[in-house]
């Protein structure tokens, strides 16, 4: 019986995995500040609701849901309709590490707890039937976990959870070195692909890069092709590819 691929609504990026990544897995979308990690995650959740009847959860453990909300609309992402039609579900991880209040439909209260977070996801996704989640960013939980093993089995026991409710999901991984496919180098083991965006400077002008490095259970593109973040969201040109000169 042949993998069931649920179509990402980026233009340009299925043509590199065979058509869609597989339903039910997790993917690590990693890459430097300014590589547009969230954007590609929103533009997820966002197409998915409304071009494929997917509803969506979007976790966030950095910025504020207002903040998304705003900055989505930008891309003519009107979040905040799709959230009162229950096809998204914004749940706040961010207010109460810094010590504010928030109003959101979905908090989550204490700083840091996966079993806190994982049971308001299996709640939230009951609740609109998601089949679509994001987890922006990883990173952020990692920094309350005290070593790199912990990181480990916490994030492969979000993963796990994420796969068993059949949600194809999206987790956002922060690096400071194009080097590194994760900050902690554990986040990559524990997921069913990586796709990592790049945003390399090349004399005096930055380039845009993706690379799926790495996609159990199809082929896929082993290639870097050029994007671009544009005004309706990210493009990819799958059919075009990106030279980096050689280091050695």
């Amino acid at each position: 019986m042949p993998l069931e691929r649920v179509k990402s609504g980026i233009p340009g990026f299925d043509e590199l995995c065979n058509g869609g990544i597989l339903r039910g897995r997790s993917y690590l979308v990693s890459g430097t500040s300014g590589a547009g990690k969230s954007i590609f995650c929103r533009q997820y959740l966002y197409k998915g609701a409304t071009e494929f009847d997917e509803s969506g959860i979007l976790v966030t453990t950095e910025e504020m849901p207002e903040e998304i909300r705003e900055d989505s609309l930008a891309f003519g992402w009107d979040f905040e309709k799709l959230e009162e039609e229950n096809k998204i579900a914004i749940i706040d991880s961010t207010s109460v590490k810094i010590g504010l209040p928030s109003k959101e439909k979905y908090v989550d209260l204490r700083p840091f707890d996966m079993r806190s977070l994982i049971s308001q996801i299996i709640s939230v996704q009951k609740e609109i039937n998601a089949k679509r989640a994001i987890v922006d960013s990883t990173t952020a939980m990692a920094f309350y976990l005290d070593s790199p093993s912990k990181i480990r089995i916490e994030l492969l026991r979000l993963v796990s959870t994420l796969n068993i409710l059949g949600l194809t999901s999206l987790l956002t991984c922060e690096i400071t070195d194009e080097k590194n496919l994760s900050r902690f180098g554990v986040e990559q083991f524990v997921v069913d692909g990586v796709i990592a965006l790049y945003y390399q400077r090349t004399e005096n002008v930055r380039v845009r890069s993706i690379e799926i490095y790495k996609m159990r259970g199809t082929p896929h593109s082993t290639k870097m092709h050029p994007y671009d973040i544009t005004p309706r969201g990210i493009e990819v040109h799958p059919y075009e590819e990106v030279y980096r000169p050689s280091t050695l």
